[in-house]
């Protein structure tokens, strides 16, 4: 049988095909996309589920004239697959290659790098209301949301601005899969089951929008003829679109937790990975949770729409009323965790690391202002890999070095993390916990200890390193090759790395040369409280990762690009040591 997808490489070519020939068209898209994904890794589900909507995207709309902006960026891999960058999937996601998500570096019809969701219709009102002040044509901007993002207040921000407008030409594709990463949650999501039932009023009519649908998300005559009526509307609209996450490749559709969202390298026949899963931190996190969960009964979970990667799934099953999932929704969670805890509770809260950036101002003015006993967890803290520059939980060291009364644990092994764990929930302020999006790795036992400071290791006073959690590894890698050099270098954990304890302060003390280490920022974290804390004179090096938004790639490639390694710290040191000789 004659294939069509390699002579449909731009929206000319989509739009010069017959309609009949575009279902052909779907199923080897599907095609491409579980063998090119299954290879290299990346989202699949939900990218399975929006092949229909963006073939008649491609061939309603004139990318990039007419402005097409997804939310979020992981559901399109199909709109990178149209607009020339079919070739490049045999490097999705690897340092150097395809994104795994829009970008503006790759390709005027990408006009957002953004990921985080719930935005996309804040840009689309942004980018309409320019295009009328500067004499703009009447090109359509159209923003494709999934349902979940609908939990976000943002969303719910710009729908409220469009609804006013009346006549700001925004069309919202609302790709409704019932699904975020888990089935979506909320009275949203309860009034869009409502709408798939059966015809009424909706809130976004309630709001000013117009509405279309619902749409068989799967039927592109049906598809063409919504978008095609929402163009000539000239009116904020949204195209109510009915899709199914992972459809066309079975193990998906059985994969009733997630649709295969995100996948590692799998065998594409069988949907599972080709390598053994390992042990990570998530894994760990959650083992130690649930024990805490069957001792504390004031121990309450809140995740935001990520319950099996944050490691809260187990804790939901087996603690189904203590655990709260309160959509794509960080700022929520954080004041909703407020109210928890004035109310006797122990909240913990689990997020990705990049995500808390979201709720910074909850943070210091619902939690820590009140004082409150609320644990964050940061899953993916620090280099997170091939997501890229809007998933690395790098910023979150330097953003709660300013909130007042906040502690900061970084385990450096799993038996750490539970320890840390059970000393976050006694606390009676904030805490926070942080670890990476990795296998958690080997114990690495004290060998002494200064008050609550672990020592690692050491030969002499020369040099103190101080690890921040996972860096401990590469920490005594350098300090070994130090010390085989002649040079007396001590390496310490602190455990709690904000705010500086007076047993770290005791400890830096009697070094000439004072190194932080951590997988944040170095100019702002963990590493630049320590330096406030040591005397005048002392020298101080503090290394991380730079200011700067770091591409995808390997964990350990982006680690080692930013001289996080063994070789990479023994390096900075003795460059260091050149300067200032002890």
């Amino acid at each position: 049988m004659k294939t069509l997808l390699p002579y449909v490489s731009t929206p000319d070519d989509l739009r010069s095909l017959p309609a009949e020939l575009l279902p052909g068209l779907a199923r080897e898209i599907r095609d491409f996309l579980i063998d090119k994904v299954s290879a290299k890794g990346g989202h699949l589900g939900s990218n399975l589920g929006i092949v229909e909507i963006t073939i008649a995207l491609h061939r309603v709309f004139e990318s990039p004239d007419d402005v097409i902006v997804f939310d979020t960026g992981h559901q399109a891999y199909v709109h990178k697959m149209l607009t020339g960058r079919r070739d490049g999937f045999d490097t999705l996601r690897c340092r150097g290659g395809l994104s795994g998500y829009p970008s503006r570096e790759e390709s005027p019809h990408d006009h957002l790098a953004s990921s985080h969701a719930s935005t996309a219709l804040a840009y689309a009102d942004g980018m309409a209301k320019a295009r009328r002040l500067l004499g703009g044509d009447a090109r359509a901007v159209v923003a494709v949301v999934g349902d979940g993002a609908l939990t976000g207040g943002v969303a719910w921000e710009a729908l409220n601005n469009l609804g006013a407008a009346g006549d700001r030409p925004v069309i919202v594709v609302l790709n409704d899969n019932g699904r975020s990463y888990a089935p979506t949650v909320g009275g949203c999501a309860d009034h869009l089951g409502r709408l798939r039932a059966g015809p009424g009023v909706t809130v976004f009519e309630n709001l000013g929008l117009r509405y279309l649908g619902p749409v068989d998300g799967h039927d592109m005559e049906a598809l063409e003829q919504a978008m095609r009526t929402a163009r000539e509307l000239r009116a904020p609209v949204v195209v109510h679109c009915l899709t199914r996450k992972g459809l066309g490749y079975e193990p998906a559709e059985r994969d009733l937790d997630e649709h295969l969202h995100a996948i590692p390298v799998t065998d594409p026949a069988t949907g599972r990975p080709v390598s053994p899963r390992t042990s990570t931190w998530t894994h760990a996190f959650a083992h130690h949770l649930c024990a805490l969960g069957e001792r504390r009964r004031d121990l309450v979970a809140i995740t935001a729409a990520m319950p099996g990667p944050t490691g809260l799934a187990e804790f939901g099953r087996r603690f189904p009323e203590r655990t709260f999932d309160v959509g794509i929704a960080e700022q929520h969670a954080l004041a909703s965790a407020a109210g928890l805890a004035m109310s006797g509770l122990h909240p913990v809260v689990a997020v990705y690391a990049t995500f808390l950036n979201r709720a910074i101002d909850q943070v210091l003015m619902d939690v820590a202002l009140h004082r409150l006993p609320v644990t964050l967890v940061l899953d993916r803290a620090g280099i997170t890999g091939p997501d890229g520059p809007s998933h690395h939980g790098m910023w979150d060291l330097a953003a709660l070095s300013i909130v007042p009364g906040m502690r900061v644990a970084a385990p450096r092994d799993a038996v750490r993390l539970a320890e840390l764990l059970e000393e976050a929930v006694e606390h009676d302020g904030p805490t926070a916990l942080r670890f990476p999006k990795a296998a958690a790795g080997v114990e690495i036992p004290p060998a002494g200890s200064v008050g609550e400071v672990d020592v690692l290791s050491s030969s002499g006073q020369d040099v103190l390193i101080v690890a921040v959690g996972p860096m401990a590894e590469p920490c005594l890698s350098a300090a070994a090759m130090l010390s085989a050099a002649g040079l007396g270098v001590t390496v310490v954990d602190p455990r709690w790395v904000i705010p500086v304890s007076a047993d770290l302060s005791k400890a830096v003390c009697g070094s000439r040369l004072v190194v932080t280490v951590e997988d944040g920022i170095a100019a702002s974290g963990a590493g630049a409280l320590v330096r406030q804390v040591c005397a005048p004179g002392q020298h101080v090096l503090n290394l991380g990762l730079p200011c700067a938004f770091i591409g995808q790639g390997s964990r350990s490639e982006l680690l080692a690009e930013a001289g996080l390694t063994g070789q990479g710290i023994a390096y900075a040191i003795r460059k260091e040591l050149n300067r200032w000789p002890l």
